[in-house]
Formats: structure tokens, C-alpha cells, sequence
């Protein structure tokens, strides 16, 4: 199951406690200090692909430093740990809304610190302490609850309602070989393909209500909230294509009203199941709501050499 947003407790390393301790045949104390506890980081990996690794993990915390020895022997330092993630993830600090969005390959960041070293009792001697038995505990490592938010980095992003045909036609430009039925919510995650080194998202169906959380699309909207051109799927089979447009740019708009001022194509698909009048009829109404209305069958070549030229255009 696809993953795209996880939350998450993330611990820095406890410092290690400081040390008392005396020479054996000489005055003096020897107590070393406690080692620094590890950091936490985040990197974009491409060997990642989603969140999942985090829903499994309700706290990750980094290491903790080594206490120090005697003989002004110093504790180790606890690892710093770094976690991979999707390039594009969002990381947000819940109690500052603090958000860091990895976006560059390799890229990382320091998000969660571990705690200082305590001081030995050797730290504490003084002209008037010259054998000091205090030594001072190691710091608790910074702790952050943290949401982690990944949006797919796609070029074009294709959208309608379940069954309009999103599916059939990602996996013929694309070769993507994603799973389709004659049945709503085929798709029940976001597919992607690529088509001429360019990415192309395939949105799980809106329907009436999704942005109060009905259906599945509106959690899926972030993925193509940075899409270049919006492919907006319509079936030919629609008894009504104006009202099915209608919904959903209405639930579009309710979750981001900026990702409809990107370009859109409607796509009036599955044009091989009807006649040439019923189609001209049908195109004629979407040509209301939008200036660019493309007819297209996965089963008709030509339309779909005119779809890849929109794209190539882009």
C-alpha cells in the first residue's frame, strides 16, 4: 500500500552522564565527561519510495553517548542517525508548524538534536575544590513530533471522476500496466508514468463530497498541486459531462483553489463507444467550460498522437 503521510516521534540521543572518580596513587580527581548523544538527520534517497517505514514506527530516537571513565576518559559519541525519504518530502515540526521540503536529490538536513555530554568531576576542580565529587548527568536529547508529507513529482497530472478512464490511457502512453476495471475506485492509489523523461500522475476518482471525505481523490491532491498541465478525464458515457466537469473542479477548489489555474485539456474519453454526432454534441457542451476539448480513444491512434503532441508542447 502506497504511503504518503506518516507522523512521527523523533528523539535525539541522551548525552552520557559525567564521571567521579580519583587517581589511585595521586590526590586529583579523574572523572571524564559523558559523550554527546547522536543527531537525527533526513536525506532524499531514490531507493525510496513512499512513508511506509515510518507508520510502522511510532518513536525513532538516535543513540545515546558512552558516560565518561575514569582516568579523564571521555564517553563516545552516539551515532548521528539518518533516515531516507522520497524526494519532495515535507517535514513539519507540529508544535511550530515548521515545515522543511527536501526537494534536491541527496539533499539533508538536521532536524532533531541529541543532548550534551554531562562534565566530569575533573570540570569541577577548583583552586578551593581540589577534589570535587560532583559530576554532572547528561543532557536529554531534543524531542519533535513531526509530520512527514510527500508529494510526487509530477509534469502532468490526470484527474476526473473513478472511471473516466485515467488508467487506460496512463497505461498507454506510458506503458505503466496499472490495473483497470469497468468498476468505480479501480485506483485506489496514485500511479505514475513516465512519458518522454516526464512524469505523468494518475489521480485516484473524485466524486461529489470528497473534500469532506468522502471517496478517495482529495487526499491525493497534493500530488499534483506543482503539475505543469491538468489532464481532466471525461467519459463519454457520462449522461451529463457538464455536471460531471462541474464536481470535480468544485472539490478541487475547496482543497487548493491555485491548482486550477493550471493549464487544463479536457479529455473526453472512451470516443470509440459512441457515435461521431453524439461526440461533436458532447464536445460542443465542454467546449463551454473550457477552450482546449480533445476527443480521445486508447483505441484510436490518431487521437492519441494528438495527445502526445499537447504534451510534447508543454
Amino acid at each position: 500500500m502506497f504511503i504518503d503521510e506518516a507522523e512521527v516521534t523523533i528523539q535525539g540521543g541522551d548525552g552520557g552522564d559525567g564521571k567521579v572518580a580519583f587517581f589511585i596513587n595521586k590526590k586529583g580527581p579523574c572523572g571524564g565527561n559523558g559523550g554527546k548523544g547522536g543527531d537525527i538527520y533526513f536525506f532524499t534517497s531514490s531507493n525510496v519510495g513512499d512513508l511506509k517505514k515510518f507508520v510502522q514506527l511510532s518513536v525513532i530516537k538516535a543513540e545515546n553517548g558512552r558516560s565518561g571513565g575514569a582516568n579523564r576518559r571521555f564517553g563516545t559519541n552516539g551515532k548521528d542517525l539518518y533516515l531516507p525519504v522520497p524526494i519532495n518530502t515535507s517535514i513539519i515540526d507540529n508544535e511550530t508548524d515548521k515545515e522543511i521540503i527536501l526537494t534536491d536529490k541527496l539533499s539533508s538536513v538536521l532536524i532533531c538534536r541529541g543532548g550534551n555530554g554531562g562534565l566530569g568531576n575533573e570540570a569541577f576542580k577548583t583552586s578551593t575544590n581540589r577534589t570535587p565529587r560532583t559530576a554532572s548527568a547528561g543532557q536529554k536529547g531534543k524531542e519533535k513530533k513531526i509530520s512527514l508529507v510527500l508529494r510526487l513529482i509530477a509534469d502532468f497530472g490526470l484527474i476526473g471522476l473513478p472511471n473516466a478512464g485515467k488508467s487506460s490511457l496512463l497505461n498507454k502512453l506510458t506503458n505503466a500496466n496499472v490495473k483497470t476495471a469497468d468498476y468505480p475506485f479501480t485506483t485506489l492509489e496514485p500511479n505514475l508514468g513516465v512519458f518522454n523523461n516526464r512524469v505523468l500522475a494518475d489521480i485516484p476518482g473524485l466524486i461529489n463530497g470528497a473534500s469532506t471525505g468522502k471517496g478517495l481523490g482529495i487526499k491525493f491532491l497534493k500530488h499534483i498541486e506543482k503539475v505543469s498541465l491538468l489532464l481532466h478525464c471525461i467519459s463519454v458515457e457520462s449522461t451529463d459531462v457538464e455536471k460531471d466537469y462541474n464536481t470535480v473542479i468544485e472539490e478541487i477548489s475547496k482543497y487548493n483553489q491555485n491548482i486550477l489555474l493550471k493549464k487544463t485539456v479536457i479529455l473526453l474519453t472512451k470516443t470509440d463507444l459512441i457515435s461521431q454526432a453524439v461526440m461533436k454534441e458532447k464536445t460542443k457542451i465542454l467546449k463551454k467550460l473550457n477552450s482546449i476539448i480533445l476527443p480521445v480513444s486508447i483505441h484510436n491512434r490518431s487521437s492519441l498522437e494528438q495527445l502526445k503532441k499537447i504534451l510534447n508542447a508543454i
